[in-house]
């Protein structure tokens, strides 16, 4: 009898600790957010570790799934896991806290740090890194464009040698946001050049030990081994594990807990002695030299979720994801770290959000403002001048083409088939897409040649006429057959074409790629390849191509014989 109620009262006190740590936060609630992850609890199934804390106190903490699935270790509340691109504010703050010793100035040109960078004949700041206004060629299609295959190990070394050989960026600093994991490998080495220490050591001495982060940590080397980390795996088919070839360090591959995360997020509402003003920095935008404002700050994103102020990032890498997002003004964190691919945490922080905020829209950043509705008067064009605009125009950013062309007397505007939309004229030049949700204004310059596309608040796409021939032509492509080498990469590729007319890349570690003809002088294949631009000169002679694969642009490859 004695026993059975000392079990009562441990149940009872156990019970009050709960209801006692969840405050206002209701049972209903916390049993809406633990449904959300049930399925990771699978048999043999990976998963993670979710936490998140209101007011400065944790409401709801709890691990599902494997850490390891082949030895059957379970994922705990202080299990690490691999958080990608979250480092990037880690590292950021490095850069922040240098700037607050005096030590640098955001706006100090890279090169005063790292003199060995190539000039590109642009100044390239230190905000210009920390905001993805760079330029800079992003690594991964850098190095899998010079022969790194998947799977292949990726150092902050490697990157080192590829970026002292470019020659080009994919845009002038200032002019254009664009995601980019190399900008963050350079503040690493600006953090170790200013310093003298080694990155890692920096980071603990500096902001993981005084912020009470104690399991926290870069990962330098693979060889190192850290107790009670988690495997990460793919799920295609089944689950496989993911190779870890993520060498690099300064864009990502910090090891961090739910707890940890915790406390780094609390500091952006209640910061730590002698932190506020370095956690303010982390959310300095700067616009671009359009105007145009991003919203993203110093390795962060500064957002909005159903009306409210969000300060959010995610990571990816292998088969980690990652997402530690705060509502500041809420004082609210939410921080879910998975140890597999397609665990489709994004939608899940969206459901916690919702669960413990009055939700007020669906919106996780403010959207553009487009109108759905028709002008009441449209002007009448001949036909004539409609096919001065008819052809296919090209985006040298987007790396996308569009064609425009009449149908029904109706000048029509394609991004691909089976989508097309009409262009109805409000001016001689100047025309509303009729699109079922937005209606961009199209605009044709004649001087330039080019389509300039506007919805209100966004950045125009613009695109330049490529060719007036709506089809492609493919005689004469034989002129490609041949070698192109890239002095930026010290790589080679080579055109052929077989009896069939088919046209194939091929290089020494990728092997041989088909390459689809997209228009006259554009084709696409697959990773590493992406969009392939050949360029001719005024007599029509092959002179190279330039290579695109996403977040890196433009490589030249220069037709050797």
């Amino acid at each position: 009898m004695m026993k059975i109620r000392v079990c009562f009262l441990s149940l009872f006190i156990l019970l009050l600790h709960v209801f006692t740590s969840y405050g206002q936060t209701n049972q209903i609630q916390i049993q809406k957010i633990d449904s959300l992850f049930t399925s990771w609890n699978s048999p043999n199934h990976p998963g993670g570790a979710v936490l998140v804390s209101k007011d400065g106190k944790t409401i709801f903490s709890k691990s599902y799934g494997l850490a390891n699935i082949e030895y059957n270790i379970p994922n705990s509340n202080h299990t690490l896991f691999n958080i990608g691109s979250i480092s990037k504010q880690f590292t950021a703050m490095g850069i922040v806290l240098l700037e607050e010793q005096n030590k640098l100035s955001f706006d100090d040109d890279i090169k005063k740090y790292i003199p060995e960078l190539p000039s590109f004949g642009e100044t390239i700041t230190i905000r210009h890194l920390l905001q993805h206004t760079s330029g800079m060629r992003d690594l991964h299609g850098l190095l899998g464009l010079a022969g790194w295959r998947s799977g292949d190990l990726e150092t902050n070394d490697d990157v080192y040698r590829i970026i002292n050989n470019q020659k080009e960026l994919n845009f002038k600093p200032g002019e254009e946001f664009l995601y980019s994991n190399t900008g963050y490998i350079l503040l690493a080495k600006i953090i170790e050049n200013i310093s003298q220490l080694k990155f890692d050591q920096w980071m603990k001495q500096n902001i993981f030990h005084p912020l009470g982060m104690k399991n926290t940590y870069v990962e330098t080397s693979l060889n190192k081994i850290v107790a009670n980390n988690a495997t990460s795996y793919y799920l295609r088919e089944e689950f496989e594990r993911a190779l870890e070839y993520w060498g690099y360090f300064g864009s990502g591959n910090i090891h961090s807990t739910i707890e940890d995360l915790n406390i780094w997020l609390q500091n952006f509402s209640t910061p730590k002695n002698n932190w506020e003003t370095a956690f303010k920095k982390l959310l300095s935008t700067t616009p671009l030299h359009n105007g145009f404002e991003t919203n993203y700050g110093f390795g962060v994103r500064i957002e909005e979720y159903s009306g409210r102020k969000v300060i959010q990032h995610g990571g990816s890498v292998g088969g980690f994801r990652a997402l530690a997002r705060t509502f500041p003004e809420e004082q609210l964190n939410i921080v879910i770290l998975t140890n597999y691919s397609r665990s489709n945490i994004g939608s899940k922080a969206n459901k916690i959000s919702d669960i413990l905020l009055n939700k007020k829209n669906n919106s996780l950043t403010k959207t553009a403002t487009t109108s759905t509705e028709l002008p009441a008067k449209f002007i009448r064009l001949t036909k004539q001048r409609l096919e001065e605009f008819e052809g296919v125009y090209w985006s040298a950013s987007e790396k996308s083409g569009r064609k425009v062309y009449i149908k029904n007397d109706t000048l029509q505007y394609s991004s691909s088939a089976g989508n097309q939309w009409p262009l109805l004229p409000i001016g001689k030049h100047t025309f509303i897409m009729n699109h079922p949700s937005i209606k961009p204004m199209v605009k044709f310059d004649s001087i330039t040649r080019q389509m300039i596309i506007t919805t209100e608040n966004n950045l125009p796409g613009i695109f330049t006429f490529l060719q007036s021939n709506l089809d492609i032509t493919t005689n004469g492509n034989n002129i490609l057959v041949g070698k192109y080498y890239s002095p930026e990469l010290k790589t080679m590729y080579s055109i052929s074409i077989d009896d069939n007319s088919n046209i194939y890349l091929e290089h020494a570690r990728h092997g041989i790629l088909k390459l689809e003809q997209l228009y006259n002088t554009i084709f696409s294949g697959d990773w590493p390849v992406g969009t392939v631009e050949i360029k001719k000169n005024e007599k029509g002679k092959v002179m190279g191509l330039r290579m695109s694969n996403g977040r890196t642009r433009n490589v030249w490859f220069k037709k050797i014989r």
